[in-house]
Parts: C-alpha cells; sequence; structure tokens
C-alpha cells in the first residue's frame, strides 16, 4: 500500500523517471506479496484438514492469490498504456481491502461479530457486505475512467465471483478435495514456486532491452 501511494505521489508530481524506477521494486515485492498469500492459503487449508473442520475461505484465499497474480502480471504487461498500467495496480488494493474489511467487520461490528454455531451464517453476511463495498469502490473508478477503469470494476466484482465457484464446488462435492489438495502442500515449496513463477512472468514481459537508434544523417 505505501509502494503505491508513493507511486501515485510521484505520479502527481510529474516525475515519471522516478516512478518507473521505483516501479523496478515491484518485480520483488509482487512476487513477495503473491508467495506470501500462497503461503497463508497453504497454511488455512492445512489447519482446516488437521481440525477436521475444512477451510470455509479456500476458495476466497486461492482465487484472491491467482488475482493479484494475474493483475500484477498484466501491469507489467501494459506499462506502455499508463492509465491501464495504474488501473491494474490499484486493483490488487481493491482485492485486499474486502479481505481487511471482512476481517474488520466479524471483529469489531457488533451485528456480524461471530457469537457461537448459532452465529455462524454472519462469516456470509460480512462476506456479502464486503463484497457489496468492493464492488461500489471499483464502480466509482470505472465511471471515472471508463476506457481504463474497467480493471477496478473486475477487481470488486472477482468477490461474487470466487462466491459463484465456491457455490459450484460445493454442489459438485469438490471442496474438500480443493482443501486437501492446497492443505497437502509442501508450504516452503508453494512459497518459493509462487515467487518464481511470477518473478519470472515479470522479468519476461516488464525487462526490455533498449536498442538504440542508428543515426541516419
Amino acid at each position: 500500500m505505501g509502494l503505491l501511494l508513493y507511486q501515485l505521489n510521484l505520479i502527481s508530481n510529474n516525475k515519471y523517471l522516478n516512478h518507473r524506477k521505483v516501479g523496478l521494486s515491484v518485480l520483488f515485492l509482487g512476487p513477495w506479496l503473491v508467495a506470501t498469500t500462497t503461503l497463508l492459503s497453504v497454511y488455512s487449508a492445512h489447519k482446516g484438514l488437521i481440525s477436521g473442520k475444512g477451510d470455509f475461505l479456500i476458495v476466497q484465499n486461492v482465487m484472491v492469490t491467482l488475482e493479484t497474480a494475474l493483475f500484477i502480471a498484466l501491469a507489467f504487461i501494459f506499462k506502455k498504456n499508463r492509465k491501464l498500467h495504474g488501473a491494474f495496480m490499484l486493483s490488487t488494493a481493491i482485492l485486499f481491502m474486502g479481505i481487511a474489511l471482512f476481517f474488520t467487520l466479524i471483529s469489531f461490528a457488533p451485528q456480524f461479530r461471530i457469537e457461537g454455531p448459532e452465529t455462524f451464517s454472519r462469516f456470509g453476511e460480512a462476506a456479502f457486505a464486503a463484497s457489496n463495498v468492493c464492488v461500489v469502490a471499483g464502480l466509482i473508478f470505472f465511471l471515472k475512467a471508463l476506457r481504463n477503469g474497467w480493471p477496478m470494476l473486475l477487481a470488486g466484482l472477482f468477490f461474487y465471483i470466487n462466491e459463484f465457484i465456491r457455490q459450484f464446488l460445493t454442489e459438485h462435492n469438490q471442496i474438500e478435495r480443493l482443501t486437501e489438495t492446497v492443505g497437502t502442500l509442501n508450504q516452503v515449496f508453494a512459497f518459493l514456486a509462487s515467487f518464481l513463477i511470477l518473478f519470472i512472468i515479470l522479468i519476461s514481459t516488464g525487462i526490455r532491452k533498449q536498442h538504440g537508434t542508428r543515426s541516419t544523417g
């Protein structure tokens, strides 16, 4: 979040060269962020397997990790389109805003706090409320920039899409299989593999050899 804010400040002050230089840090921080969310997803699923209670966040955890990696990669692919590049990068903030808001609601908002088995339905209510906020935020950014703001709206809609995927997997009895697949992964391997995969993708799309122009006179 600090990096995004700093980059916005550089852009607002027309310091594009500094913006590009600082942006290279995403080559490391982007994969590190995705590797961290991958590790947390594996840990959460493993904990659910050990307890026998499952992991009710398995789909959101896995999908948000993949969606974050996708948006960071697309930001590098479209780096020459400054507005679209910025939209992809800022969209990752909407994803994490939704996660943060969900846990804030179930932790501090009385109407969403879990007080026993009879209130487990509040998990879904909190997730629905957080998703609505993200959609509204994404829609506002989209309406402000119809041509390049669509990644913001898509990021907000991801939580609805992920919930649809969860319902589909539940109806086909695949949630336990997904939890077992993720939960049995080696955590160190998952961290390193996800880091290296995205790092290689960013290197291949974000670093170009600069060819000098030949003089014609």
